[in-house]
C-alpha cells in the first residue's frame, strides 16, 4: 500500500521534517524527524528527536524513541517472508516470494481444519499489535475468519486483572480509571514505575516531569513497592511491602475508611451500589493483620487511608506489581472502591476516564449488558475464558493435550509475540511449540519463539507504516488525535499488516491464498460503516451508504476507517453535519503535531454499562475472591526468597533488545540482592548466583543493594537471547537470562488468569 498522504517533495541532498508519534510504547509521544533526500541510496533519517510543538508531549522523548532509524535499519531484520528449509534439515530459511509463502499456509492449514476442527489452531497475540493501525484495525477480520476460541495474548501476562475489575464494575472491561496525575494533591501508587516504564494502562508523556510538578506544587506522591525503583527515589514517601500482598494491604485501608467513618462517594453518591456489602467483606481485614502479612505497620495503614479520605484530590493507582501475582484482581478492584469511597472516582485529580475523539459521548441512561467471565472453557485445562481469551500460563499445556492428544492445539499464529520469553514456564512453551504441525508468526525477526515456525511473514518497520492511536487515545487523561503519515516509503515488494492480516483472514475462509485481500478488507470497512448508519446516535444516521463510501475513497484502507471514525465522533465534521468540526485531512496536514482537545470531562453516570446502570463495588465474584484470600498463605518463605522483576527504560519488553545503543554500557540483567541476604547466602558483588524456582533454573550476576527489602530478589524481564537459532545477533552479544524460566505456570490469579510474576518462591546460591 502507498503512503496516504504525500510527503515534502524530495529534493536531493536536501532535508525535511516529518512528525510521527512513537509508537514503542503507551506514552505516544510526539516525534520530529528530519530526513534528507537522497536518489541514489533513498531517503535517510538525519535525526530523531522530541517534537516541541507536540500539546501532548511537548518534546519529551526517551531514549527508545530515537532508536526509530536503528529499527528500521537493523540488518536482522526481516523485509521478506521465509519458511524452514527442508533442504538444509528444517535448521535454515529460505526467502520465499508473498504468494509463495501464503500458499504454503494455506497447504498446510486447511488440513488441519479438516480433520481436527477450527479449535485444533491457536492464536497468540503480543502487545505491539496495539501499537500499529494493522492490529488495531485488522486483527478481529482474522480471528473472526479463523473461527477458535483458541486465542491467548500479552494482556493474562500484565493487565487482564484491570480489564476485570473494570467490566465488573461499570461493565466496560476496556474502560481503564486513569490517574489525573496532572491535577492531583495526593497519588498512592503500587507496583508502579513510571519513571522508567513511561506509565502503563495510563498513557501520559513525561511522567516523571508530572510527578515532578505534584510535589512541586506541595502534594504528596506515596509508593508502596518492596523495591526502592526510580520512581521511589522521588517520592515524598516510599514504603516497602512483601510482594503479592498489595490485596490484603488495600483492603485494610478500606476497612479503615469504615472503621473510621471516612467514606464519602461525592457526586456519584445516587450511582454506586454495594457500599455496605464492601463493609461486610473487610471486616475482619484489620490494619492489624496487614502488618503481619504485608511488613507494613497498622499505624501507617491507618495514616494513609485518612490522608487519601481528607486530600482535596487524590488517587490510587497500581499497575505491574499489584497485578501480576495472587489475587491481583482484588487487589485492581481495591484501588477503585478505595478511588470511589472517597469520592475521587470520576473527578477532577482522582481517576478519571477518557473521551477518546474516535468515540462519542455517551447518550441516554446508564446501563448495558454489563460484563461475563467464564462463557466458555478451553479444551484441555478447562480454564473459562476471560474477555474472549484463555490464561497465557495455559498455553503449553493446551498444546501437550490430554488422553489421547485429540483435543490438542495443533497449528499456532504468533502475532507480533515472543512467548517463549514472555509467558511463564518458557522451557515447556518452548518444547511445545517445537511439536506443532504449523506453526506461523507475524514477525520482523527469528527471535526464541518464531525460531520454531515454518512461517515468518515480517510487516512494515515503524518508519514505513501510518500509525493512528486508536487503543492508547482511550488511556490518555486529555482528549488528543494525531495522525502520523509514512516517514519513509516502503521497500519494493513490501506488504503492509493489514494487507497481511486480511490475506490470511481470506485464507482461513477457505477463499485460497491467491484472492484479493481488499475483500477482506471491505468486510473490516462495512462492519464500522454499517455500525454507524444504524446507530440513531451517529451523525450519519440513516444516510446513504455508497456517499459515505465515496467519501472515505481518497483514502487508502486504514486511513478510512481512521477518517470515517474522527468524523462520526465527538469532535468530527459529521460527514457535513459540522462543517467546521475534525477530519483526517484537516487532522494530517493542519495539525501535524495533533490536537490537544483539553482535559476529559466526567463520563459517570451515562458512561456506566453495567445491568443495573450503576457502579457495582461488590461483584458476587470479587466478594468470593475475597473469601479465597482471607484463607490464603501470602507470607514469605522462611527458608527461601520472593523473586521480583522489574524494568529498565531502554528496554521495551522482549522486543528492543537487537539495538546497539540501547543495551550497551553497564550489565542490566543482574540479580539483585540485598546486603544481609548476601551475606547469609555467601553472594558476592559481581559473583554468579543460580536462582530456582519450582519450574527451572537460571544462573545471573549478583548486584548487592539496599534497593531491594530484605527476604527479596530481582531479576528483571526480557532478557535471554543466546539460544541456537536465534538471529538477533546484537541481542546474542548481551544475552543476560530469561526470567520466565522460574515463573510458574500452575499459579495464576484465580479470577483473572493472568500470570504470576512477582512473589514467586525461590532459592539462591552461589553458582
Amino acid at each position: 500500500m502507498n503512503p496516504s498522504i504525500a510527503t515534502d517533495p524530495a529534493v536531493e541532498n536536501e532535508t525535511s521534517t516529518r512528525f510521527r508519534t512513537c509508537p514503542l510504547c503507551e506514552a505516544c509521544c510526539g516525534l520530529e524527524i528530519t530526513v534528507k533526500h537522497d536518489a541514489a541510496a533513498g531517503d535517510q533519517i538525519v535525526r530523531i528527536r522530541g517534537d516541541r510543538n507536540d500539546p501532548h508531549s511537548q518534546g519529551f522523548i526517551c531514549p527508545k524513541g530515537s532508536t526509530l532509524k536503528q529499527l528500521h535499519e537493523d540488518p536482522d531484520r526481516l523485509t521478506s517472508p521465509v519458511v524452514r528449509d527442508q533442504s538444509a534439515g528444517g535448521t535454515g530459511w529460505r526467502e520465499v516470494s508473498w504468494l509463495e509463502a501464503f500458499e504454503l499456509i494455506e497447504s498446510r492449514l486447511t488440513p488441519i481444519i479438516e480433520a481436527h476442527g477450527r479449535n485444533a489452531v491457536a492464536t497468540v497475540l503480543g502487545n505491539p499489535n496495539v501499537h500499529n493501525l494493522g492490529g488495531q484495525l485488522y486483527l478481529g477480520a482474522f480471528l473472526k475468519a479463523l473461527g477458535s476460541t483458541q486465542i491467548y495474548s500479552a494482556s493474562t501476562v500484565d493487565q487482564m486483572p484491570k480489564h476485570v475489575t473494570s467490566g465488573l464494575m461499570w461493565g466496560d472491561p476496556n474502560m481503564f480509571p486513569l490517574p489525573d496525575i496532572r491535577r492531583t494533591d495526593y497519588l498512592l501508587m503500587l507496583g508502579a514505575n513510571p519513571w522508567v516504564s513511561n506509565g502503563s494502562l495510563a498513557t501520559i508523556p513525561d511522567w516523571p516531569g508530572h510527578l515532578e510538578k505534584l510535589v512541586e506544587r506541595g502534594g504528596s506522591m506515596v509508593v508502596v513497592d518492596p523495591r526502592r525503583t526510580r520512581t521511589a527515589a522521588h517520592a515524598t514517601e516510599h514504603l516497602t511491602i512483601t510482594p503479592g500482598s498489595d490485596a490484603v494491604w488495600l483492603l485494610a485501608i478500606i476497612n479503615e475508611l469504615f472503621a473510621a467513618d471516612l467514606v464519602s462517594l461525592g457526586r456519584l453518591q445516587d450511582h454506586i451500589a454495594g457500599v455496605e456489602d464492601v463493609k461486610a467483606a473487610v471486616a475482619e481485614f484489620s490494619p492489624e493483620r496487614a502488618e503481619a502479612t504485608c511488613g507494613i505497620d497498622a499505624a501507617t495503614t491507618r495514616r494513609i487511608a485518612h490522608e487519601l479520605a481528607a486530600a482535596e484530590h487524590a488517587v490510587v493507582y497500581g499497575r505491574m506489581g499489584n497485578h501480576t501475582v495472587r489475587f491481583g484482581s482484588t487487589a485492581s478492584w481495591a484501588a477503585d472502591v478505595i478511588n470511589a469511597l472517597t469520592g475521587n472516582l470520576d473527578a477532577e485529580g482522582g481517576v478519571v476516564f477518557n473521551g477518546a475523539p474516535t468515540t462519542r459521548e455517551p447518550d441516554g441512561e446508564p446501563g448495558g449488558r454489563g460484563f461475563t467471565l467464564g462463557r466458555w472453557t478451553s479444551p484441555v485445562t478447562g480454564s473459562p475464558e476471560i474477555k474472549g481469551e484463555f490464561p497465557a500460563a495455559r498455553l503449553a499445556e493446551e498444546c501437550e493435550g490430554s488422553g489421547d492428544g485429540t483435543d490438542k492445539i495443533r497449528a499456532m499464529f504468533l502475532m507480533a509475540c515472543n512467548p517463549v520469553r514472555s509467558f511463564p514456564n518458557s522451557q515447556r512453551l518452548n518444547q511445545a511449540l517445537g511439536n506443532l504441525d504449523l506453526l506461523v508468526a507475524v514477525d520482523p525477526y527469528i527471535n526464541a519463539s518464531s525460531r520454531h515456525a515454518d512461517v515468518i511473514l515480517p510487516p512494515l518497520s515503524a518508519l514505513e507504516r501510518s500509525h493512528y492511536d486508536m487503543v492508547f487515545e482511550t488511556n490518555m487523561i486529555r482528549s488528543f488525535a494525531r495522525y502520523s503519515p509514512p516517514t519513509l516509503p516502503p521497500a519494493a515488494g513490501a506488504v503492509d499488516e493489514p494487507q497481511i492480516l486480511s490475506q490470511l483472514a481470506l485464507i482461513a475462509l477457505g477463499f485460497g491464498a491467491a484472492a484479493d485481500p481488499a475483500l477482506a478488507h471491505a468486510q473490516v470497512l462495512d462492519a464500522f460503516l454499517d455500525r454507524e448508519l444504524a446507530s440513531a446516535t451517529s451523525p450519519i444516521h440513516g444516510r446513504d451508504k455508497d456517499d459515505i463510501l465515496a467519501e472515505l475513497a481518497q483514502w487508502n484502507w486504514a486511513e478510512q476507517i481512521i477518517d470515517l471514525r474522527l468524523r462520526v465522533g465527538r469532535h468530527g465534521d459529521g460527514f457535513g453535519t459540522n462543517p467546521d468540526g475534525l477530519t483526517l485531512h484537516k487532522l494530517a496536514n493542519d495539525h501535524p503535531s495533533g490536537i490537544d482537545f483539553g482535559p476529559v470531562p466526567p463520563r459517570f453516570p451515562a458512561g456506566i454499562k453495567t445491568e443495573s446502570g450503576r457502579v457495582e463495588l461488590a461483584p458476587p465474584s470479587i466478594i468470593a475472591d475475597i473469601g479465597l484470600l482471607a484463607e490464603a498463605d501470602l507470607a514469605p518463605p522462611t527458608d527461601g526468597l520472593m523473586l521480583i522483576g522489574r524494568r529498565d527504560l531502554r528496554s521495551c519488553n522482549t522486543w528492543m533488545g537487537n539495538v546497539d545503543v540501547l543495551v550497551k554500557g553497564k550489565e542490566k540483567c543482574t540479580l539483585e540482592v540485598h546486603p544481609d541476604d548476601a551475606t547469609r547466602l555467601h553472594l558476592t558483588e559481581g559473583g554468579q548466583a543460580t536462582i530456582t524456582s519450582r519450574v527451572g533454573a537460571v544462573t545471573a550476576p549478583v548486584q548487592v543493594t539496599t534497593d531491594v527489602m530484605p527476604g527479596v530478589v530481582c531479576l528483571p524481564f526480557g532478557h535471554g537471547h543466546d539460544e541456537a537459532g536465534i538471529e538477533m545477533h546484537v541481542a546474542r552479544s548481551r544475552p543476560g537470562v530469561n526470567s520466565n524460566r522460574l515463573t510458574d505456570d500452575r499459579i495464576i490469579d484465580p479470577l483473572s488468569g493472568n500470570a504470576v510474576l512477582n512473589g514467586i518462591p525461590v532459592t539462591v546460591t552461589p553458582a
